[in-house]
């Protein structure tokens, strides 16, 4: 793409020409450009959004936040910056218009528009029909707003849609790790007709030292100023350390295993924590020492008996014991429960002998104890101070690697931090946040526990083992 005639009045920084930039074989070039203070996020996200309004003539791009507020405060101001430093006059190089949380930029010259939306509802987003992209503060815009953007890049004409991002440094494994650093690069897809599509995913740290316009002293005071994490983190534009307040500190990639399968023949241990909206539930095998989950259960708007069914029907014909476990509180009430003084786990035992598992026994305890007991004993499960992993998980099980790799405590404290219904509103997998890690940690803390429960006997708890892995918990 050429900057002559329409950008003549800046020069670009090495790391500006590569997030500008993409290869020429491309259909789709994801972009995230990831700066810390001052790195020039905004300008160069803006600048960009024109570039391609003067490419794809007659077509339409989204530039999309988390809120309109958001849009109007920073990045249409942006947008006029540069009109004004092309000397364009509005109503003539272009024309601004707005209402309803939402604005339009048009372009007479080209017949190209620029729309103006909040998206932290991805359902407003929908009818839209897109050249390219621009996701302005990405790390604060749900996974869901990405993946609906990524379904509207379908303008027709276009040589290579663009979904570009400016965010700041990333404290957890968001999306944008997700898509961009687990997932990035390269790949080239081949469709049912035989054709080629070719993607890339790329991520740029800037650094603020790379914004040369900005005085060497105000880089200087913030080293001087900042301790070295918020340094390297705000300054540098680096990720933050992505363990730091993490509940399950000893969780690293070794806990993630493709060798967690399911064995009709072994053991299950099925594992539940019980709520209406969302109901999640672990399931494990034990194996050589190790709890193994292989599957979840995670459902949204259910009942005990709805979430049994699920289960049921998934392991129809299984050989082995099933052994029920989880929340204590569910021996006491029931989760929407059909019949006045049913309990939770009497719903899962008669449903699944209804479908014929004849092989179920319940291992409960008497009380949850307190939720840092169950820290402790998780954590050490995941990793002792040995190295010693006899907690597994298969990639499937997103729901409980999302809570291993994000669940935090509130900063400062020793309580776990639960997302607000707001944050909740603009993410729904954030609903799932605790839910999952309370549901297996039930499970390690019921047979490893750091406190053990003397109701527990020793011979119930090798009753409950599966006696094909040769020992016991």
């Amino acid at each position: 793409m050429s900057f002559q005639g329409i950008v003549p009045y800046t020069q670009f920084w090495d790391k500006q020409k590569q997030f500008i930039q993409r290869d020429a074989d491309v259909d789709l070039d994801m972009c995230i450009y990831q700066g810390g203070y001052g790195s020039g996020k905004t300008f160069i996200g803006s600048l960009l959004g024109i570039l391609l309004s003067n490419k794809y003539k007659g077509k339409t791009g989204l530039v999309v936040a988390d809120t309109f507020t958001l849009l109007e405060e920073t990045t249409l101001r942006a947008y006029e910056d540069h009109f004004e430093a092309f000397g364009w006059e509005s109503g003539i190089h272009y024309i601004k218009r707005g209402g309803n949380g939402k604005a339009r930029i048009s372009f007479p010259q080209w017949d190209s528009h620029i729309l103006f939306m909040g998206g932290r509802d991805p359902e407003r987003l929908k009818s839209l029909n897109l050249a390219w992209c621009h996701m302005e503060e990405g790390s604060q815009l749900p996974e869901a707003t990405f993946n609906m953007v990524l379904s509207r890049l379908r303008a027709k004409g276009v040589d290579c849609h663009r979904l570009f991002g400016t965010t700041n440094p990333q404290a957890v494994k968001g999306w944008i790790h997700k898509h961009f650093v687990l997932n990035g690069g390269r790949k080239e897809l081949t469709g049912e007709d035989g054709k080629v599509t070719i993607i890339n995913k790329r991520r740029i740290i800037a650094p603020t030292s790379d914004n040369k316009s900005l005085n060497e002293s105000y880089v200087m005071s913030m080293k001087e100023t900042f301790d070295d994490e918020y340094f390297r983190i705000n300054v540098l534009g680096e990720d933050g350390d992505y363990a730091s307040g993490l509940v399950c500190k000893t969780w690293t990639e070794a806990n993630v295993s493709p060798t967690c399968e399911y064995d009709k023949n072994a053991d299950i241990f099925l594992t539940c924590d019980f709520n209406v909206d969302p109901m999640c539930w672990g399931i494990a095998h034990y194996v050589n020492g190790s709890f193994c989950f292989f599957d979840e259960i995670a459902i949204e708007n259910t009942t005990t008996h709805q979430a049994s069914e699920e289960f049921a029907m998934r392991y129809k014909g299984h050989q082995g014991v099933v052994i029920v476990t989880g929340d204590a509180s569910g021996q006491n009430r029931a989760t929407k429960a059909q019949n006045v003084g049913t309990t939770d786990y009497t719903i899962i035992l008669n449903t699944l002998s209804s479908f014929g598992y004849h092989r179920v026994s319940t291992n409960l305890p008497t009380s949850n104890g307190s939720i840092m007991d169950r820290i402790q004993a998780w954590n050490a499960a995941v990793c002792n101070r040995d190295g010693v992993r006899r907690v597994l998980v298969s990639p499937k099980c997103k729901k409980i690697i999302w809570n291993m790799e994000n669940l935090k405590y509130i900063n400062g404290t020793s309580v776990v931090e639960e997302p607000t219904t707001n944050q909740i509103d603009k993410d729904k997998a954030l609903k799932f946040s605790g839910h999952m890690f309370d549901a297996v940690s039930y499970l390690i803390n019921r047979y490893m526990p750091i406190k053990h429960d003397h109701s527990f006997h020793k011979k119930q708890q090798l009753v409950s083992v599966p006696y094909r892995t040769g020992g016991g918990i």
